[in-house]
């Protein structure tokens, strides 16, 4: 490794650190393992999506050891729009960079086979189902098919539905200072696909089982 290299991937780990500190100070965040513990499993986290700061919340709020090995599914457009953002994506984030206008995907740009492909080398992932931020007043849009894919390709890794509260009031769209305030990230029982299970179902049990944790919330 170059001495370049060297001082990139030093200024990485500076930055992530930063960037977990400043996000604990903002939002407070308390993880809830409900169903499920913080143990080293490979894992997609599938969770709710409302802001642009969501996978950094469940980045942040992971044990050290998890989050070293844990990399967001992010926008290739939005992560690679400035040389910043595309420090942050790239390094600090390890991010899997997805294109999302499939009518200008390269041969090797499939969403899902980049998303094996970190998961055969040993990752874990951070994954948002409903492809987009939810802005309606619906608890949760209906998932596209990614997870789907993934759950027949590598049956084996646990999927952990992942609910983020009260962090699209902290950074609502279009603003750039966070307002204060405590969330909760709550990581529960993992889901997997069953034999011969349609997508339709499997999508729809998943969907459940991110929305009850919602619900539980609300009790």
């Amino acid at each position: 490794m170059g001495r370049t290299a060297v001082i990139k991937s030093a200024a990485a780990v500076i930055v992530g650190h930063a960037i977990t500190l400043f996000i604990r100070l903002v939002t407070a965040p308390r993880a809830i393992w409900a169903g499920t513990e913080p143990v080293p499993r490979q894992r997609v986290y599938f969770a709710n999506h409302t802001s642009n700061a969501d996978f950094v919340l469940i980045w942040a709020v992971l044990p050290g050891f998890l989050r070293r090995n844990t990399r967001p599914v992010a926008a290739s457009d939005y992560w690679l729009k400035n040389r910043l953002r595309a420090f942050a994506g790239r390094d600090v984030f390890k991010a899997v960079l997805i294109n999302r206008d499939p009518e200008a995907r390269a041969e090797d740009e499939d969403p899902v086979a980049r998303m094996i492909a970190a998961l055969d080398a040993g990752a874990s992932l951070i994954l948002f189902p409903e492809g987009k931020r939810n802005l309606t007043d619906t608890p949760l849009l209906e998932f596209k098919s990614g997870l789907y894919h993934l759950a027949r390709k590598r049956p084996d890794v646990d999927l952990v539905p992942t609910w983020i509260d009260n962090l699209n009031s902290v950074l609502p769209k279009g603003e750039v200072v966070p307002v204060p305030l405590i969330c909760t990230v709550t990581f529960g029982p993992p889901v997997h696909i069953a034999r011969g299970e349609d997508k339709a179902s499997f999508l729809g049990r998943a969907h459940d089982a991110l929305e009850a944790l919602a619900k539980g919330g609300e009790g």
